[in-house]
C-alpha cells in the first residue's frame, strides 16, 4: 500500500500530509484566514506569495510529524485543478521538485476529487458506488462515484455555490470572512423559523424543475431584500434569525436534492465533502432525512471538510497503488471537471 507525500494549496490553506493508503500519518495545515479576512475574501497574489513562505517548513514538519524519511515515502502528490493558478503553482512545482531530487513518482490530483476521499479517511470501509455531495466555497454538485477516478455529475449550482452563498450572505450582514462559521454560530441564537425564504429552483426548457441542481443567487438576493426593507421600516435587523433561516433554508435545498438523487439512482450511501460539510444544520438535516429514508449518511470529521492534504494524499494513494503517475509536464487548471481526472495520469 503506497504511502504518499502530499500537497495542497489550491486557495488560502498551505497543507502538507502523509498517507499511508486510508490512514493520515501527519496532516499539517497552515491557514491564511487571518491575512484575508482584513480584506473581506482571499487576494489571490496574496495567497500565492504565503505558500511561497510556508510550504518548505510544511513539508518538514509533516516529515517529522509521521517520523519518515524520504526513502520510506512511494510518491509525491500535489492539487494541480482546479484552483488559483499562481497558489496551485507554488504546490505544483515544490511537489515536482521533490520528485526529481528523490526520484519519486510524481501524482497530480484533482482538488474535488480530494473532498470525495477525505470520508475514506474517517471511513476506511467505504467503498464505491456511493453518492458524493460536494460542498464548498467553489463547489456544490452531486457525485456519483463509481470508482477511483470514474464520476458522473448529476446536479450542480448553476450560480452562486453554497459556501460563496454563506460569504456574500454573512458580508451582507456584517459578520466578516468567512462566513460559514460565523453564520453556523450565530444561527444556533436565532429562529430558523423567523423568515420564510425562497429555496430556488432551476427551471427545465420544457417545464418542471431540474430535481438534483441547485441556485443560491436568489435566496442571497432575498435576504438583500428582507435586511433592505427591515432598514427602510427602521427596524432593527435580528440578524441571529437571518442566519437561522438563511442556514435553514440552504440546508433544507441541499438535503432534499442529495436524498432524491440517491433514491432515484439507487445508491444508499451519501458521503459529504467540502467546507460546508461542517455545517451544523446541513449535519442534522441530512442525518434525519437519511435515517427516514434508511440511507447512510457519511460525513469526514471537520478538520477534513475544510481543504487539506490528507484528503489528496489519500486520492493519490489509491492512484499510485493502481498504477497511474502523472508525466511532469503536468501543469495547474483554474478549471478542470472532474469527469476529467483520469487526463492527470496520461503519459
Amino acid at each position: 500500500m503506497a504511502t504518499v507525500l502530499a500537497i495542497e494549496t489550491s486557495c488560502d490553506e498551505t497543507a502538507v500530509a502523509i498517507v499511508n493508503n486510508r490512514q493520515v500519518m501527519s496532516n499539517i495545515i497552515a491557514s491564511q484566514i487571518p491575512v484575508h479576512s482584513q480584506y473581506g475574501g482571499v487576494v489571490p497574489e496574496v495567497a500565492s506569495r504565503q505558500h511561497l513562505e510556508i510550504i518548505n517548513g510544511a513539508i518538514a514538519q509533516a516529515l517529522e510529524q509521521a517520523q519518515l524519511d524520504w526513502r520510506e515515502i512511494d510518491g509525491i502528490a500535489a492539487t494541480c485543478a482546479p484552483g488559483l493558478v499562481g497558489a496551485l503553482l507554488v504546490g505544483l512545482t515544490a511537489a515536482k521538485t521533490l520528485a526529481v531530487v528523490h526520484n519519486k513518482p510524481f501524482l497530480g490530483v484533482h482538488h474535488l476529487e480530494g473532498h470525495i476521499y477525505a470520508t475514506y479517511l474517517s471511513e476506511p470501509d467505504l467503498q464505491p458506488a456511493f453518492l458524493s455531495l460536494l460542498v464548498s466555497g467553489g463547489h456544490t454538485s452531486l457525485i456519483y462515484v463509481k470508482d477511483c477516478g470514474e464520476y458522473q455529475t448529476l446536479g450542480e449550482t448553476r450560480d452562486d455555490a453554497a459556501g460563496e452563498a454563506f460569504d456574500k450572505v454573512a458580508r451582507l450582514l456584517q459578520l466578516g470572512y468567512p462566513g460559514g462559521p460565523v453564520i453556523d454560530r450565530l444561527a444556533k441564537q436565532g429562529n430558523s423559523q423567523a423568515f420564510s425564504l425562497p429555496e430556488g429552483k432551476v427551471s427545465l426548457p420544457h417545464g418542471g424543475y431540474h430535481p438534483y441542481d441547485a441556485s443560491f443567487s436568489g435566496l442571497k438576493t432575498a435576504v438583500l431584500r428582507l435586511v433592505q426593507q427591515l432598514e427602510k421600516q427602521e427596524q432593527p435587523v435580528p440578524v441571529a434569525d437571518v442566519a437561522a433561516s438563511f442556514q435553514d433554508t440552504v440546508a433544507r435545498s441541499l438535503t432534499k436534492r442529495a436524498i432524491a438523487c440517491a433514491i432515484d439512482y439507487g445508491l444508499n450511501t451519501i458521503a459529504v465533502g467540502g467546507g460546508v460539510a461542517a455545517n451544523s444544520a446541513l449535519r442534522e438535516h441530512l442525518q434525519a432525512a437519511g435515517a427516514q429514508h434508511n440511507l447512510r449518511v457519511l460525513f469526514p470529521p471537520l478538520k477534513l471538510c475544510t481543504d487539506n492534504a490528507a484528503m489528496i494524499g489519500c486520492a493519490a494513494a489509491d492512484h499510485l497503488n493502481r498504477g497511474h503517475t502523472s508525466p511532469l509536464t503536468l501543469g495547474v487548471q483554474s478549471r478542470l471537471g472532474l469527469t476529467q481526472v483520469m487526463e492527470l495520469y496520461k503519459h
